[in-house]
């Protein structure tokens, strides 16, 4: 039998005071992956001196490793601090090293100062959180500072702005490792939003909240086996025995929006995983999806996403090149 694959590395950086919150998202989504039974990443959180590092919050977290387990990761992870105008010199020579060596290099919040100081963001899109995103600029104006986005990847270097963002930006790593139907079924354990994509801006609303309710849970799996079909308001109101009205207030109150909301986000995802994992072309993506045409596939992606449908099955397909390229009917 074939040898399983090993995790995939991450080696999380933790500056002084580091914020708790941007140590919990990689060990909150990370440690939720599995990839046929096996954990698909293995987290070490470490700081340039192992032991008492003080946090945003007034607490001391016992970090146990030093900055030598980032030799051994695959990729790099820097979580933001209270002092981001202050790189640490070890962090930086370390996050350095790890570039030069071909390693991933991400941050959260105002971890994106330790990649700049390193040089590693010059002549780069990047981004980090709005309220210092004019210091960041100043400091180091080589940088494509993206200051109203919530997450950019330039080649290995990934930064993310404030908070809830640092949370897209992991499941965007976790879906350009091990693809969307993976992402988003960690998304759903941490019950928070589906990836969004990073041009979206910092102020955004996640698209869809998360379930509150059971009473339209039954027409909800019916829809979501339906997809491909041109479902309404009336379709789904007779499948749950109930008046358009009530279906309305009771998918409202379960789902955060209305139904025809709802089942436009589930097609949209629905046609990002068919892009991502299928070679069909853009015509039968849209009807499996229930989007209709290729054009309708086009608007509704471009707009959620920023990609058309050919950019996004380029950008994160998990067939290959040649399949990617070969499927192409609308640009």
């Amino acid at each position: 039998m074939p040898q399983a694959l090993a995790p995939h590395r991450i080696a999380v950086v933790a500056p002084s005071p580091v914020s708790m919150f941007n140590l919990a998202i990689p060990e909150m989504l990370f440690g939720k992956v599995e990839v046929a039974g096996r954990p698909g990443y293995e987290v070490v959180i470490c700081a340039a001196e192992p032991g008492p590092v003080p946090t945003t919050g007034g607490l001391d977290l016992d970090v146990r490793h030093g900055l030598d387990v980032v030799r051994e990761a695959d990729t790099v992870l820097v979580a933001g601090t209270g002092e981001p105008f202050e790189p640490e010199s070890r962090i930086v020579s370390a996050v350095r090293e790890a570039a030069a060596d071909g390693r991933r290099i991400a941050s959260l919040c105002t971890g994106a100062f330790q990649l700049a100081e390193a040089g590693l963001l010059h002549g780069r899109r990047a981004t980090t959180y709005w309220a210092h995103a004019e210091e960041l600029q100043r400091r180091y104006p080589r940088v494509d500072l993206r200051g109203d986005v919530l997450y950019v990847q330039d080649g290995p270097y990934l930064t993310s702005s404030g908070y809830a963002a640092g949370i897209d930006l992991c499941l965007h790593i976790i879906r350009t490792d091990y693809g969307a139907a993976v992402a988003n079924e960690v998304a759903r354990r941490a019950l928070v939003a589906p990836v969004r994509p990073g041009g979206q801006t910092q102020f955004t609303q996640t698209p869809l909240p998360p379930e509150r309710g059971e009473a339209c849970a039954d027409t909800r799996g019916w829809a979501m086996r339906n997809l491909d079909k041109p479902l309404t308001l009336t379709d789904l109101a007779r499948h749950g025995g109930v008046s358009v009205r009530t279906l309305t207030r009771r998918f409202h109150a379960e789902s955060g929006v209305s139904p025809l909301q709802w089942l436009l986000h589930q097609r949209i995802e629905r046609a990002k995983e068919l892009l991502e994992t299928t070679a069909l072309p853009m015509d039968q993506v849209a009807r499996a999806c229930g989007l209709g045409t290729a054009d309708s596939l086009r608007g509704h992606l471009v707009r959620r996403t920023g990609l058309t449908p050919s950019a996004y099955r380029v950008q994160f397909s998990r067939l290959g090149t040649g399949a990617a390229e070969s499927t192409s009917s609308v640009a």
